[in-house]
């Protein structure tokens, strides 16, 4: 199975948020959740929010979608993540660099790729623009439509990549 981890700080926000878009995207190729198909799940460097559900203003706009991210519970990344996860993607660079830090961990299985799993959401948009996921916490709900529009785009180029790598047919 191929499996996505999309990380933020707090795991409330931005990455419940990639990890409902990317679902309902890859729910389309008929790949998700099946024997051999595609993983995702989402994780924050902080566990500041363990056990809660994303943002309510996070899942007020993904439910006007028709995505539902209201069962997702925020949990810290851990160290087995690496060993776990094909891609983990970050939203934003401080998030990377955290990562990029874990991923020396010792126990990770396979640290010589460990790096390689690692990349910026952003980095999979097709779209000139920014290169980090704003983190929208702070601000109003115009910050969580921007959002959603840039991560839309990343996790779909993202989807892309990964059925032209891991399932041509």
């Amino acid at each position: 199975m191929i499996r996505v981890l999309f990380v933020c700080m707090g795991n409330i926000c931005r990455s419940p948020m990639a990890e409902g878009i990317f679902r309902a995207q890859a729910s389309r190729t008929g790949l998700l959740d099946v024997k051999d198909g595609i993983g995702t799940d989402s994780a924050g460097t902080t566990g500041y929010h363990r056990g809660l559900p994303p943002d309510p203003r996070a899942i007020s706009l993904l439910q006007r979608s028709g995505i539902d991210i209201s069962g997702q519970a925020a949990r810290p990344v851990t160290v087995d993540d690496f060993n776990r996860f094909t891609y983990i993607v970050a939203m934003d660079r401080d998030n990377l660099h955290f990562l990029e830090k874990l991923a020396s961990d010792k126990s990770i299985t396979d640290p010589a790729n460990a790096l390689s799993r690692l990349s910026l959401m952003l980095s999979h948009s097709a779209l000139p623009g920014p290169d980090e996921v704003p983190d929208p916490y702070y601000g109003n709900d115009t910050g969580f439509v921007r959002c959603q529009s840039l991560i839309e785009t990343a996790t779909q180029g993202l989807l892309d990549k990964i059925l032209a790598t891991h399932f041509q047919r």
